[in-house]
């Protein structure tokens, strides 16, 4: 669904600000909380992003008081008909976790906006994305074992892969409450910035992303994801094709002219 033909009222709203594509989970009198429609919504939002060269960044937060407090619990099922088969139920969680597979690995910067709390599959969305700029007021929390579930939406490989095995352990383990301070100090957010300059400071760090050198943005984070599981010679021979890659184009070419004049380089992303 384009930001052009998107309900103003509708769970997810989509907005550009040039080559930045701003996701609103907006569910505010929910704190956002995930449902199956807003989970569709929100996965063909991520997946055109992807694919849309238009696209240089993509900036996900929400409506409100929250960023997203995870799956929806209120829903009535009463009315849903037979309960799933196991491998049913499994199908809709792997369909569910593409989205944050999809932040993860797609070739443009992911950013997510936390304006408030973060919980289960809410923060498993927050970690699948590239950067986390989170409001000093931001609640960060797994929450999963609190309602005797285990984890989806990748946050086990996330958490692992931004804290280490035993942090990871220790938040998902003991369901925590985690402020702002504390998760910026453990590297679980990368910034932190006042309730009231938050969305302008990401816009911000999203246009400097959205309107960089795209080849070279699109083979760091490609390098960077190698590195998660490759070997060093692995990450050695993809970061010899990306340099090769990069040393092709017309904004390496520029950023060499943009030097000589000591002026800012106008990149193209070609």
């Amino acid at each position: 669904m384009s930001a052009d033909d998107q309900p103003e009222d509708g769970p997810l709203l989509i907005r550009r600000e040039g080559r930045v594509l701003i996701l609103t989970l907006n569910r505010p009198e929910r704190l956002n909380a995930l449902t199956p429609e807003l989970h569709h919504a929100l996965h063909a939002a991520v997946l055109d992003a992807a694919h849309d060269t238009t696209v240089g960044a993509l900036v996900l937060t929400g409506a409100g008081r929250a960023f997203c407090s995870g799956g929806d619990m209120s829903r009535d099922k009463s009315s849903a008909g037979p309960p799933p088969s196991l491998e049913e139920r499994a199908d809709e969680l792997r369909r569910h976790a593409e989205t944050a597979r999809l932040l993860h690995v797609m070739p443009k910067p992911t950013i997510a906006m936390l304006n408030g709390v973060a919980a289960g599959a809410g923060l498993g969305l927050a970690v699948a994305c590239d950067l986390r700029l989170a409001s000093t007021t931001a609640m960060l929390t797994t929450s999963y074992v609190k309602v005797a579930m285990s984890g989806d939406l990748g946050v086990t490989y996330f958490l692992t892969q931004l804290l280490g095995s035993s942090r990871a352990l220790e938040l998902l383990l003991l369901g925590g409450k985690i402020d702002a301070a504390h998760a910026h100090r453990i590297g679980l957010v990368n910034r932190l910035e006042e309730p009231d300059a938050l969305a302008q400071a990401t816009l911000d760090l999203a246009r400097q992303l959205a309107d960089g050198p795209a080849v070279a943005l699109r083979y760091i984070k490609r390098n960077v994801l190698c590195a998660e599981t490759g070997t060093l010679d692995e990450v050695i021979d993809a970061e010899a094709y990306a340099m090769a890659r990069c040393g092709r184009t017309q904004d390496v070419k520029e950023a060499a002219i943009a030097f000589k004049e000591k002026r800012p380089a106008d990149f193209k992303g070609r």
